[in-house]
């Protein structure tokens, strides 16, 4: 028992180093979010700015290929329930999640989306097939995944995460009392 303590405290340190270790400097807290605007599952062309009017977004990349992105899932399934249906400061529509996967086949993309219960309506994906050269890497300067922006309703980003769930600090920011 002490053994498999040990391990797994050692395994969460290493974890939590590595991730320490990449910081993502192409996005700015304060600077316009940039557009993105990829088909989703059915193939409609979503674009984040129309999705953002109005509204505060969670920015969320991830994969089905991704453990440590599934293993997010559920509390960023969690924020979606808990906070989709309340009244934020500044935003008529209040919040939604906005999903982009790396993914590169749709079945696989569709099959995670069902079996994590990812039930917000907007998901993209370019279905690059070189995952990491995916339109949207360098456009947000992604080099890992999972990594979250949480967006205001003028298009600002106001905060950036290494997992989704990190954001709720700053969500309950913005929700009206």
């Amino acid at each position: 028992m002490k053994k498999i303590l040990t391990t797994l405290t050692l395994a969460l340190g290493m974890f939590v180093s590595a991730t320490a270790q990449y910081e993502n400097t192409t996005i700015k807290i304060g600077q316009k979010a940039p557009e993105l605007a990829f088909p989703n599952p059915e193939g409609k062309v979503l674009k984040l700015s129309e999705i953002n009017k109005g509204t505060y977004v969670l920015l969320d990349f991830w994969a089905s290929w991704c453990g440590p992105c599934r293993m997010s899932n559920p509390g960023l399934v969690r924020l979606y329930k808990e906070y989709s249906s309340k009244k934020f400061k500044d935003a008529k529509k209040g919040f939604t999640v906005v999903s982009f996967s790396l993914d590169m086949q749709k079945e696989n993309w569709v099959n995670a989306i069902a079996h994590d219960g990812l039930t917000w309506p907007d998901h993209m994906s370019d279905l690059n097939p070189q995952q990491w050269r995916s339109a949207a890497c360098p456009i947000y300067g992604l080099q890992y995944i999972p990594q979250a922006f949480l967006i205001d309703p003028k298009g600002n980003i106001v905060g950036k995460y290494n997992r989704a769930e990190e954001a709720e600090s700053d969500i309950k920011k913005f929700v009206k009392e």
